[in-house]
């Protein structure tokens, strides 16, 4: 009778397992997805801050949504050898020499299957942003196949503002 009740118990919560959604679980959230690239270019084993993130094809397919990782693919295989990539900079920390301090992340906008975060970044002393919305990068996330994916990521630079789908889509204009 007790093997009986395992067994239904167990069966019980491999249909539970089956039918929830995956994107429930906390490790599968913009706030959390965030967290954990912020929390790898402070501790630096990223060593060129948030980079990691958009690096390669494999990072980029981890990382951002198809649409965007097809488009920066593409603008990818047209930079010719030798020449930086599409985006000259690195967009998780809006600068060319990362050294975030710290970090605050807030939802602006949240729906089932879209999302715009915003991250707040402190420099260190050697890199502090004289212009407060430099400080301020945005992610668009959408839902693809059940995982959240950064679907654009946005900042300013001394004030103007900037957009890596942007920078991406102009980047076939030369």
């Amino acid at each position: 009778m007790i093997a009986r009740r395992k067994l239904i118990l167990s069966g019980a919560a491999v249909v539970l397992a089956a039918i929830l959604p995956r994107h429930a679980g906390a490790a599968d959230d913009p706030t959390a997805i965030l967290t954990a690239i912020y929390t790898r270019v402070i501790k630096g084993k990223g060593d060129g801050g948030g980079t990691f993130v958009i690096e390669n094809k494999a990072a980029r397919a981890k990382y951002l949504s198809h649409a965007l990782a097809t488009l920066w693919n593409k603008a990818d295989a047209r930079t010719r050898k030798g020449d930086g990539g599409p985006v000259g900079f690195d967009p998780v920390t809006n600068s060319q020499d990362p050294d975030v301090k710290s970090y605050k992340i807030a939802a602006e906008k949240q729906a089932a299957d879209k999302a715009t975060m915003a991250v707040t970044i402190e420099a260190r002393q050697r890199d502090a942003r004289a212009n407060a919305a430099d400080k301020t990068i945005r992610y668009d996330f959408v839902l693809e196949g059940g995982q959240w994916k950064i679907d654009d990521i946005k900042g300013a630079v001394d004030g103007s503002p900037w957009s890596v789908r942007a920078l991406l889509v102009d980047s076939f204009k030369y």
